[in-house]
Parts: C-alpha cells; structure tokens; sequence
C-alpha cells in the first residue's frame, strides 16, 4: 500500500515538473521588435520605407556587438548600446546625412545596401501609407518580391498610379483566393527625401489588394503597372 501511495507522489511530482515547461518554452520564443540600440537610443527597423539614395549614407558611428534574438530568453532584458534585435556581431551602423534621428544598418538584402532605422525619442512611426506627401512624389518603381529593381513610372503615369492607391477600398474582411499561388509585388514612392515609401500589393489570382492600413482592395487597372514585372 505504501508502495503504491509512493508512485502516486512520484507521478504528481513529474506532472508537477512538466507543467513548468510551456513557461520556459515561451520565455525562449520572445517575439523580440527589430530594434538596434546606439548611443543611449533606441532605433526601430521602417518596414514601410527604404533608403533612396546610398549617397545619403554618412560616416560610420558603429557597429553591432550583440545580437539578442536567439541567445536573451529573459523578457525583462534592458537593451544595451550595440545590441540588435537579429544582425550579427560586426554588423555597420552608419549616420544618415541631414537626418540626425536615423540609422542605417549595413545589410546586403536591403535595396541599397542598408536599412533604415528610426529614433524612438525623435518621435512615432511616420512612414505610413496616410503620411505619403503624395503631391511630392516625383516618380515610382515596382518590381516584384525578391528582386530589388523594377519598372520606373513617372508623368501621367505616376499619376494614375498614385489614383489608384488613394481610390483603393477598405474592407471590413476579406478572405484570399487560396486556389492560386499568389504574387507579390513592392511599389516604392520617391519624394526627394533620404527615406522613400515601399509598399507591397498582393494578387492572388483573382484580387489585387494591399493593405495601407487595413485591408483595401485595388482596381484591376493597376495591373499594367504590375504584370510585366514577372518573368
């Protein structure tokens, strides 16, 4: 009987054990935000904008000394100066001339050769679709995903282009065609300023959509602007 009662402790005791490993398991999948950190300051990665121009890149201020992503499983970690989210040790951290609240990060996959980062305490994120000065944009480019150059548009053209993104329609839902490989495409819009806006816009065989904001569905016009970036 005592025999039987000891198991019983032990098999409590193992449950016991095991139901800490889910805790663990989420302590070591932190979803860490793409942030490098110079100077006191934190920089956070724009998705939504690349780097014009390379000439815009100034002197080297740094580089990475640690990378978090991978080896920082504590979530109440205080980013140090040379830490990043995922670049390795030895990755350049460069000055973005004319714009002291900017760093660039020297990445081969980027357009350029380097993405961009924003200072946290110079202010909110500021790249999105609504902050696009679309009387400025001098000319557009699209090509699709994986590649980095494409289609340059500009005149009536871009006019028409920039139309069809701000006529694009919310939808409250909406539900891809999964029937069909979709495609994927990048629109970059050019101001004349060191960051240019990049979007993406997706078909998937029967909707071109995007999303600005929410979802918005495009008219089938943008097609000609898109089609003839895929091989």
């Amino acid at each position: 009987m005592r025999h039987y009662a000891f198991l019983i402790l032990l098999a409590v005791l193992l449950v016991g054990c095991r139901s800490g490993d889910p805790e663990e398991g989420q302590a070591d999948a932190i979803d860490w935000v793409d942030f490098v950190k110079w100077n006191g300051v934190e920089y956070h990665g724009i998705h939504t904008g690349i780097l014009a121009d390379k000439n815009a890149v100034g002197e080297k201020v740094g580089q990475v000394t640690f990378t978090v992503a991978g080896h920082i499983t504590e979530p109440s970690y205080k980013p140090k100066d040379g830490d990043a989210a995922f670049y390795g040790k030895g990755t350049g951290l460069y000055a973005v001339k004319e714009h002291p609240g900017l760093l660039a990060v020297r990445d081969k996959q980027a357009k350029n050769g380097y993405k961009l980062y924003y200072s946290t305490k110079a202010g909110g994120y500021r790249w999105h679709f609504d902050n696009v000065p679309i009387e400025k944009v001098i000319r557009a480019e699209v090509f699709p995903d994986g590649q980095k150059q494409g289609r340059s548009i500009s005149g009536s053209d871009l006019k028409h282009l920039l139309k069809l993104l701000t006529t694009s329609e919310p939808v409250d839902s909406f539900t891809p065609n999964t029937q069909e490989e979709g495609v994927s495409y990048h629109i970059v819009l050019y101001t004349g300023e060191a960051v240019a806006y990049q979007y993406s816009v997706q078909y998937d065989g029967i909707t071109y959509y995007w999303h600005p904001w929410d979802t918005a569905i495009l008219d089938d016009d943008i097609k000609p602007f898109l089609e003839s970036q895929v091989e």
